[in-house]
C-alpha cells in the first residue's frame, strides 16, 4: 500500500533553518508588501526576466486528511493536505487552486494544514491553521491564517505553540472552527498538552479557554522518544449546535472531541465558559470526528481504536440525542466483527437522517464506506462479499483522468484495482447537492455526482475529483538532452516518465515498484539508460531502463541494502555506482547483475558521475570531497578545506565538461554556500555572493553565451529563492517572486538542456514545479549586475521621469474574482532601445476599483488614479525585458479594466 506520511526525520532534521516571524501574512499570489522588508534589502539584479510557473501534472499523489464546504455558499469548497498546503475548489474548471504557494523558506512547516474553516456567515473568509511537526523536526510555531477573500490574501496570527500537520492523528478534526452565529469567534483544539483556544476577534488574537479540563492524554506510542510518536494528540475537533444561538450571539452548545479513551467528548451549554464532559459516552474508543445533524438532533462519532491515518483495528459509529442526552451504538457492523476504525463521517443537509462513514484504517481488501438514511438504525455498504472472493460493488469507478492510480497492479479477489481508497478520514456530501460527495485518501480526492443512486439500487460512478492539486515530495529531478524531458523521483508513489509535462502519466515507475525513489541518474551520453533506486519492503531497491524510462527492469544488490540511497550512471553507460543504505558504495559494470565493494569513500556517501569520462565518479561526505578515475571502483579523497560539514549537500558535474563541478549546500552553523571546481574537485572556489545554497542544476545557455546555464535554490544578496545565471555564476536573476515560494526547495533541481530559460524544481509536498521564462533565447547573458554591487536606481535619477526615447507595452489581466474583491496582475515590457532605470506606470479605474495589498511594486492610489513604482530588485529593465506585479482590489460595481497605461508621461501599448 502506498501511504502519504511523510515524517522524514533525517531529512528535517538536517534543515537548520531560521524560524524567523512575520506579523503580516501573504496573498496566495505572493506576501503582503508590508512584510517584504527584508526581501527588498537584495544586493543582487532580480526579477529582470519574468517567469510563467506551473506543475508538472501528476495529480495528487499524498495524503488528504480534510475537506471542508461552506454551509451558506453553493460550490465553495476546500481541501487540506498534510505538507502540501490548502487548496480552493474552482468549479468553473472542476479543479483546485493552491493558496499557499506565497510560504517562503523559513516557514515551510506553514505547508502543512492541520484543519481549514470556512465562514458560514461571511463565505469570503477562511481561516487555516498551519505547522508540520510538534517536535523539533520543525523549527517554527504554528499559526492560524486567515483571509476575508477566499485565500486570496492572507494575515498570521503565530501561535505559541506548534502545531501537526503531518503528525500522528491529522485525519482527525475539523480543530479549527468558526461560530455560525457570531462568526468573530473561533475554537482551535490544540496538540501537545496545550489545550483549547479561542479567538473572538476573527483569527487575529487567541487565548487559551481555561476552563476547558481535559488537554488529551494519547498518542500514538509512548515509548518514542523523538516527539512524534508519543505527542499528544490533543483537541481533534470543535462542532457547534447553531440552533442554540442566533444571528450576532455566540452559539452556546458546542461540543468538542479529545484525544482520550475515557473520555473523549466534552460539551459547554453556556457558550463556551463552562465544559463538563457528556455522562453515558463510550469508552475505550477515540472520536475521529463528530458531527452533529442540526434538523434532527442527532450528534454522530466516529471510533476509533487508535488516532490514525494508518492503524485502526476496531471501530464503532455512535449517535448522541441532544434533546434527550440519549447515547446509542449505531454502528453498521459489529465491533467484533471490525479489524479497522471509524473516521470520515457526514451528513447530508439536504436529507435529514443520511449519514455516512468510513472504516478509514480497512487497508486490505479494500476500504469501506457506508451510508444509512434512517439516522444509523439500518446500513448499506459501498461494498459486499457475494460469495468470497467475489465482491459486488454499488459504485463503478473510472480513474482514466488520473490512469496511475491502478498502480499497475494486477490483483486477486477480493483486492481490485484501482481501489476505493485507503486513510479515507475525509468525507463529505456537499450541503447543497445531495448527488455531491467527495473524499480523500492517501493518494487523490475522489469523488461522485450521482451519488444518490446508491439509494435507488443502481451504480453510481466514483472518479478522481484531484486536478489541481499536486501533493508530492520531490528527491530527485533529471533532464536528459533526447527523449522525456523530465524523470522524477518522489515520495511515496515513486516518480514518472513525464513526455508532457500538462499532461498526467500514464503509470508511475514500475518493474520493480518502489515506494519512494530517493536518487536517478541517466547516461550523459546515452540518455536511453536510466538508473533508479529507492526504498521497498524488501529487495530489489533498484530498477534500469534501456529505453529512457519507458520499461524497466529490476537489478541485483549487493547484500545488507536497506534503502535507496544515491546513484549514478557512467557517461557512456558502461556502469554504475551506487551508495545505497544500509552498507557501502559499491561499482558495477553493465546493469547490475554484480556488485563490488569500492574502496576509499565511507558508507552514506552521495555520489554523481562526470558528464564526460565515464570512468569517473564523484562522491562527498561530510567535507571531504572523493574522485575515482576507475570506473567506481577506487577512490581519492581530494577537496575538503572550507567545504560545509554539516547540513545537506548536493553537487552536480557540468554536461560535456569533464571535471567542472558545482557544490551546494551546508548549514547555518557553518559553513554553506555554492562552491565551483574545475578541475575533478582537487580545488574548490566558494561564491562570495551567494549566502546560501540547497541545490543547483543545468541548462540550455543562453544565446551567445559559451557556459550553461545554472540554476540554484539559494539564498543570494539577503534573498531567499530560484536564481538563474547565464554566466557562470558572476550575475545572478531571481526568477520566482514572493507568490512563488512553495516553502522548501532544497532537494532537487535542473535547468532543461533542450528549452533555453527552462527549469524544474522540486518542493516538499506541493510536486514538481516548472518556470519558463518570458525571454525564448535568453539574448545573451543575463543583464544583472555582479552581486557585489547595488543594482538600485541612480539616487539621481526619478524613477518618474521621462525615460527619453523608451517605449513601452502593458498587459493587466484579472486571474481571479470574487464577490466584492479581485485580483490582478500586470506585465510592463520595455519596448524601447534604452534600458529603463526605474519605472512608474500610471493608469485610471474605470469603475472605481480599490487597491489592496500589491507585491513586487509599491502602488498608491488617488481616487481614481492608481501609480505603481518599481521595487528595489525591478528597476532596471533592459530593451525587451519586463517586470510583473499584482494586487488585489475591492469592487463596488464593475470591474472593467483599464484601457490607458503612460510611463513618465508616455502612453503605453496595451495588449
Amino acid at each position: 500500500m502506498r501511504r502519504s506520511a511523510r515524517p522524514f526525520a533525517a531529512l528535517v532534521a538536517a534543515l537548520t533553518l531560521t524560524a524567523g516571524l512575520f506579523a503580516a501574512g501573504a496573498p496566495a499570489s505572493a506576501r503582503v508588501s508590508g512584510a517584504s522588508a527584508a526581501v527588498q534589502a537584495s544586493d543582487v539584479s532580480l526579477a529582470a526576466d519574468t517567469y510563467d510557473w506551473k506543475n508538472v501534472r501528476i495529480d495528487g499523489g499524498g495524503f488528504v486528511p480534510g475537506i471542508v464546504f461552506n454551509r451558506t455558499e453553493k460550490n465553495l469548497a476546500y481541501a487540506r493536505t498534510d505538507i502540501g498546503g490548502a487548496y480552493r475548489w474552482d468549479q468553473s474548471g472542476k479543479q483546485w487552486k493552491p493558496l499557499l504557494d506565497w510560504v517562503d523558506w523559513d516557514h515551510w512547516g506553514w505547508t502543512g494544514v492541520v484543519s481549514l474553516a470556512s465562514d458560514s456567515v461571511d463565505p469570503d473568509k477562511v481561516y487555516a491553521a498551519v505547522g508540520t511537526y510538534t517536535n523539533d523536526w520543525d523549527p517554527t510555531n504554528g499559526a492560524v491564517l486567515r483571509s476575508s477573500d477566499r485565500g486570496a490574501t492572507w494575515k498570521a496570527s503565530t501561535l505559541p505553540f506548534k502545531l501537526g500537520g503531518n503528525m500522528p492523528g491529522r485525519g482527525m478534526g475539523e480543530r479549527l472552527a468558526v461560530d455560525p452565529n457570531k462568526n468573530s469567534v473561533l475554537y482551535l483544539g490544540a496538540p501537545s498538552g496545550n489545550g483549547l483556544w479561542r479567538s473572538t476577534d476573527s483569527g487575529a488574537t487567541w487565548s487559551e479557554v481555561t476552563a476547558f479540563p481535559n488537554p488529551g492524554n494519547y498518542s500514538q506510542d509512548p515509548t518514542d522518544t523523538s516527539g512524534y510518536g508519543n505527542d499528544n494528540q490533543g483537541i481533534v475537533w470543535v462542532t457547534f449546535d447553531e440552533r442554540s444561538g442566533s444571528a450576532g450571539s455566540a452559539t452556546q452548545d458546542i461540543y468538542v472531541g479529545v484525544a482520550d479513551k475515557d473520555n473523549t467528548v466534552y460539551r459547554s451549554t453556556d457558550g463556551g465558559t463552562t465544559w463538563s464532559r457528556i455522562a453515558g459516552q463510550p469508552t475505550g474508543y477515540l472520536a475521529h470526528k463528530g458531527v452533529l445533524d442540526s434538523d434532527n438532533g442527532y450528534l454522530y462519532l466516529t471510533l476509533s481504536d487508535t488516532g490514525g491515518p494508518y492503524d485502526g483495528g476496531k471501530g464503532q459509529i455512535w449517535r448522541y440525542t441532544t434533546a434527550t442526552g440519549e447515547w446509542k451504538d449505531v454502528s453498521p457492523v459489529a465491533e467484533a466483527d471490525t479489524y479497522y476504525g471509524f473516521s470520515g463521517l457526514t451528513v447530508d443537509r439536504q436529507h435529514p437522517g443520511t449519514v455516512m462513514a468510513t472504516a478509514y484504517s480497512s487497508w486490505w481488501p479494500d476500504t469501506q464506506i457506508f451510508r444509512s438514511t434512517d439516522s444509523g438504525a439500518t446500513w448499506t455498504q459501498a461494498w459486499d462479499y457475494t460469495s468470497y472472493p467475489n465482491r459486488s460493488n454499488r459504485f463503478t469507478q473510472d480513474v482514466s483522468s488520473v490512469p496511475w492510480l491502478t498502480w499497475g497492479a494486477n490483483p486477486t479477489p477480493p483486492e481490485t484495482t484501482p481501489k476505493l481508497g485507503w486513510m479515507t478520514e475525509a468525507l463529505e456530501i456537499d450541503p447543497f447537492d445531495s448527488n455531491r460527495m467527495m473524499y480523500g485518501t492517501g493518494a487523490t480526492i475522489y469523488g461522485t455526482e450521482n451519488l444518490t443512486n446508491w439509494d435507488s439500487g443502481s451504480q453510481f460512478k466514483i472518479t478522481p475529483m484531484v486536478k489541481g492539486l499536486e501533493e508530492t515530495a520531490v528527491n530527485d529531478l533529471a533532464s536528459p538532452p533526447s527523449g522525456a524531458p523530465l524523470l522524477s523521483a518522489l515520495g511515496d508513489i515513486g516518480g514518472f516518465r513525464h513526455t508532457d509535462l500538462d499532461a498526467v502519466p500514464d503509470m508511475m515507475f514500475t518493474s520493480p515498484n518502489l515506494t519512494s525513489t530517493t536518487s536517478l541518474d541517466f547516461a550523459e551520453s546515452s540518455p536511453n539508460t536510466v538508473v533508479r533506486v529507492g526504498s521497498a519492503d524488501a529487495a530489489p531497491h533498484i530498477g534500469f531502463s534501456t529505453d529512457n524510462g519507458s520499461n524497466w527492469f529490476q537489478g541485483s544488490e549487493p547484500s545488507g541494502v536497506t534503502g535507496g540511497g544515491t546513484v549514478a550512471a557512467a557517461a557512456d553507460a558502461s556502469g554504475f555506482v551506487w551508495s545505497p543504505e544500509g552498507t557501502g558504495v559499491h561499482h558495477t559494470t553493465g546493469y547490475g547483475s554484480s556488485w563490488s565493494a569500492s574502496t576509499g569513500i565511507p558508507q552514506g556517501a552521495t555520489v554523481e558521475s562526470d558528464r564526460k569520462n565515464p570512468k569517473k565518479f564523484y562522491g562527498y561526505k561530510a567535507g571531504t570531497f572523493y574522485v575515482s578515475t576507475d570506473g567506481g571502483a577506487t577512490f581519492t579523497a581530494k577537496a575538503s578545506s572550507g567545504l560545509p560539514t554539516e547540513g545537506n549537500v548536493r553537487f552536480k558535474a557540468v554536461p560535456g565538461t569533464e571535471g567542472d563541478i558545482w557544490l551546494a549546500g551546508g548549514a547555518t552553523t557553518g559553513a554553506y554556500g555554492l562552491w565551483h571546481s574545475t578541475d575533478s574537485g582537487a580545488t574548490f572556489t566558494k561564491l562570495s555572493g551567494v549566502g546560501e545554497a540547497d541545490s543547483v542544476g543545468f541548462g540550455k545557455a543562453a544565446a551567445g553565451a559559451s557556459y550553461q546555464t545554472l540554476f540554484v535554490s539559494a539564498k543570494i544578496g539577503g534573498v531567499r529563492g530560484i536564481f538563474r545565471s547565464t554566466d557562470a555564476g558572476t550575475s545572478w536573476t531571481r526568477i520566482n517572486d514572493d507568490a512563488h515560494q512553495w516553502g522548501w526547495t532544497g532537494a532537487a533541481i535542473t535547468g532543461d538542456p533542450r528549452v533555453f530559460g527552462r527549469v524544474y524544481v522540486s518542493t516538499n509536498g506541493r510536486g514538481i514545479m516548472y518556470g519558463d521564462s518570458s525571454d525564448s533565447d535568453g539574448g545573451g547573458t543575463d543583464p544583472g549586475t555582479d552581486p557585489g554591487t547595488d543594482p538600485g536606481t541612480d539616487p539621481g535619477t526619478d524613477p518618474g521621469t521621462d525615460p527619453g526615447d523608451a517605449a513601452c507595452s502593458v498587459t493587466y489581466k484579472v486571474t481571479n474574482q470574487w464577490s466584492g474583491g479581485f485580483q490582478a496582475d500586470v506585465t510592463l515590457t520595455n519596448t524601447g532601445s534604452a534600458e529603463l532605470d526605474g519605472w512608474k506606470l500610471a493608469w485610471t479605474f474605470p469603475d472605481g476599483q480599490k487597491v489592496g495589498q500589491a507585491w513586487n511594486a509599491t502602488v498608491d492610489q488617488d481616487g481614481a488614479k492608481v501609480t505603481a513604482t518599481n521595487v528595489s530588485w525591478n528597476g532596471r529593465l533592459a530593451p525587451g525585458a519586463s517586470a510583473g506585479f499584482g494586487f488585489t482590489g475591492t469592487l463596488t460595481g464593475g470591474n472593467t479594466a483599464p484601457d490607458a497605461f503612460s510611463l513618465g508621461g508616455e502612453a503605453c501599448a496595451t495588449g
